[in-house]
């Protein structure tokens, strides 16, 4: 600015008149440009800082850790609640790179840390999430101190795809879930002490029908007999519902030829679908599917599809079962597809929630307890698989479920779930 007033002052005593008012015209516009730059500099610096500390004050206040990191491994960010978290003080770790190298010199206090930013080292790791795609989603257990860490883990990108680091947000998880395996307990005792009574009960009823009874009695037996028996239903149902949420359901794998294990399902649903009028159908591959699988666990799945796939039928209907290998995938698609009452499109996404039933279903069928597809859901991603529903009312609805063929994809054990999941 100095050197454009200066050279205004000398063009003043040494050029003609029309060069001296052209060159302070545009000595003056550089020198107004040049001042017009230098603030909106100054603006933009001071944007920027005021940016960097809204959002280190947001990230600050997260109630999940935020830890960010370079493909170094060098931390870049770690917030308050990760401090908490991990114990540590962000001074410690930012600006500083960890390896595995580390976890050989035992450094305790770093390894919850560093079994986050290396999921490896975790004594017991479940994924949420399809490997090798991002986010990805993990649940980890550390035992030293004992945390549940649900941890999901994000790319950071520059505006040409380029990765340069990764970001992890935290979610403690042990408070909730000691709550949660509370409540499970207070169902499994409470299922319990009413399950012995009704069993008692239920035994005197079928003496009872063995005994000489008039017509009228015979009726009122049967009568109190099914409700009983609808009852002991609810009530295992509860107690299956409080293992699977502890991760205490009890699972025993084996091998199994998955088109023959589905037939065997079919038949046992024969019975059930005569009264119904339902025409069962099987559309199977021609060579086996063998996959890994518990028996008991998964039996207790496609009976319960199958049991809703009938029920909510109409009057000479039909269900149809099939089978296809997923291309590219290690994973083989059951599909249950029946010409029932079908589900409405806001009821679709709330299928899988314990205690649901559509406003149809209940008029159809009243003593429903809407805890069957709650447990099949359990069942089925404890298997490593997925399962979802599309329909159509008035038109029938199709339960599709994926299963792993190879064993390898399934967890490695039980989750403890609830309906945030």
């Amino acid at each position: 600015m100095l050197l454009i007033i200066g050279t205004i002052v000398i063009g003043l005593f040494y050029l003609p008149a029309f060069w001296k008012i052209t060159q302070t015209v545009i000595l003056t516009a550089v020198g107004v440009a040049t001042l017009y730059i230098t603030f909106e500099k100054a603006k933009s610096r001071d944007y920027l800082e005021l940016e960097r500390l809204r959002k280190n004050i947001i990230i600050d206040n997260l109630r999940e850790g935020v830890v960010a990191y370079d493909e170094e491994f060098k931390i870049l960010i770690f917030n308050k609640a990760s401090e908490e978290i991990f114990e540590l003080n962000g001074k410690e770790v930012v600006g500083k790179s960890f390896t595995l190298k580390l976890k050989k010199e035992r450094s305790q206090r770093l390894l919850p840390l560093l079994t986050v930013l290396f999921p490896a080292l975790a004594p017991t790791i479940i994924r949420r999430s399809e490997h090798g795609q991002f986010p990805q989603i993990v649940d980890i257990t550390l035992e030293r101190p004992v945390r549940e860490l649900r941890v999901t883990t994000n790319r950071i990108e520059d505006e040409n795809g380029t990765i340069l680091g990764f970001i992890k947000l935290i979610q403690d998880r042990t408070r909730q879930l000691a709550l949660l395996r509370s409540k499970s307990q207070f169902v499994t005792v409470a299922s319990h002490q009413l399950r012995t009574p009704l069993t008692g009960a239920n035994w005197a009823l079928e003496t009872l029908q063995n005994e000489p009874l008039t017509d009228e009695q015979k009726k009122l037996v049967e009568t109190a007999s099914g409700s009983l028996n609808r009852m002991l239903k609810v009530v295992n149902d509860m107690l299956d519902i409080a293992k699977i949420e502890e991760g205490r359901f009890g699972y025993e794998f084996q091998e199994i030829d998955l088109n023959k294990f589905l037939e065997q399902a079919l038949r046992e649903t024969e019975a059930v679908a005569k009264q119904y009028k339902i025409k069962l159908y099987f559309e199977k591959p021609n060579e086996p599917v063998n996959v890994t699988v518990d028996s008991q666990k998964l039996s207790m799945a496609i009976s319960n599809l199958l049991d809703n796939a009938v029920k909510y039928n109409v009057e000479n209907g039909e269900v149809a079962l099939s089978i296809k290998k997923i291309p590219g995938r290690q994973y083989v698609q059951v599909d249950i597809r029946d010409t029932g009452i079908g589900i409405g499109s806001e009821a679709i996404e709330q299928v899988f929630k314990k205690f649901f039933r559509g406003d149809n279903a209940v008029k159809v069928a009243v003593e429903g307890t809407g805890l069957g597809l709650y447990i099949t859901k359990n069942i089925i991603e404890r298997h490593g698989g997925k399962i979802w529903a599309e329909s159509t009312l008035n038109r029938g609805t199709t339960f599709h479920f994926t299963l792993p063929t190879n064993y390898l994809l399934i967890p490695p054990k039980e989750a403890i779930y609830d309906e945030a999941m």
